[in-house]
């Protein structure tokens, strides 16, 4: 029997309802709106699309929501100064710098340089320290959008062996800190990580009772490497041509066609992981709004 297909794109706009409502009470009650802005330096299409998509749900959500464009050729010292703005400004509560960046900016100084009460992305080492040991924090946006996914859909994950196929600091080790730990809403998982350095990864995936890929590879993972009835999350976003109507042909990291008919649960690319990550940019920065505001907050 087919997979049942993990639709992220209807758990996320349940999630945003939820969000709206709580907006709507924090502006009655409180007399706070959520705050969040956007920073693209240069015109990358993808980096234009993402932060366009995060924009359009701000203003849905009814956020406060500021975007900020800047040239390719802007100066390291413009992005800090333009970030230590909004670091002092009391109306943003969530500071995004969409990357890549231009190879003449560093990246991790620019990271660092947002204050970690408004690093809604989760990328500030005070909250990557936070979530490895298992403290309030912000969760990377991607691993958070996957663990929501696998709560709501009921998936079993105290106990079960998870492979996650890939390093990264945006996605492979914080949902391999995440899962094993005892974290609610789901955790307690032993996690195995692979990557460009494991032999015969395969060995492992077909391990897994939860196979997380973000390897960035289109279709690396093959029927062949997953066990029977594993719920499978991928995580990859491939260009791969183009439509007949002009548009982004998409495809993951998995061979969603073939792996379907082995897995019990799957994501599709688009419309699983994806919608997820904006919708959970969006709950840490009105849980920012509430831990700014003095009041009970997931992030604080």
């Amino acid at each position: 029997m087919p997979a049942q297909i993990l639709d992220g794109k209807s758990i996320a706009q349940e999630i945003r309802e939820g969000i709206k409502k709580e907006v709507i009470e924090l502006k009655e009650k409180h007399g706070v709106v959520p705050g969040l802005v956007t920073i693209l330096v240069g015109e990358n299409p993808a980096s234009v699309s993402y932060v366009t998509a995060k924009q359009r749900t701000a203003h849905e959500l009814g956020f406060y929501s500021v975007q900020e464009n800047l040239p390719e050729n802007v100066s390291e010292d413009e992005l800090l100064k333009l970030i230590d703005k909004h670091n002092r400004d009391e109306k943003i509560h969530g500071i995004l710098v969409q990357l890549p960046l231009p190879k003449h900016i560093n990246e991790r100084k620019v990271l660092y340089a947002i204050d970690p009460r408004k690093d809604v992305d989760g990328f500030h080492p005070v909250n990557v320290g936070k979530l490895v040991i298992g403290e309030p924090c912000f969760i990377p946006c991607t691993p958070y959008g996957i663990m929501i996914l696998l709560a709501k859909t009921g998936v079993p994950v105290d106990g079960a062996e998870v492979v996650v196929i890939g390093r990264s600091n945006i996605v492979g080790k914080p949902i391999a800190n995440l899962l094993m730990q005892k974290r609610k809403p789901v955790g307690n998982a032993t996690v195995t990580v692979c990557h460009t350095g494991t032999k015969d990864i395969a060995s492992h995936s077909r391990r897994a009772d939860i196979l997380i890929v973000a390897a960035g590879v289109p279709k690396f993972v093959t029927a062949d490497m997953v066990k029977e009835g594993a719920v499978v999350i991928d995580v990859g976003v491939n260009r791969i041509g183009t439509t007949p109507d002009g548009k982004a042909k998409l495809c993951g990291d998995v061979d969603f066609d073939a792996v379907k008919e082995k897995a019990s649960f799957i994501t599709p690319v688009p419309g699983g992981v994806g919608p997820m990550t904006i919708t959970m940019l969006m709950k840490n920065t009105l849980e920012s709004a509430k831990a700014w505001a003095g009041l009970p907050s997931e992030v604080a």
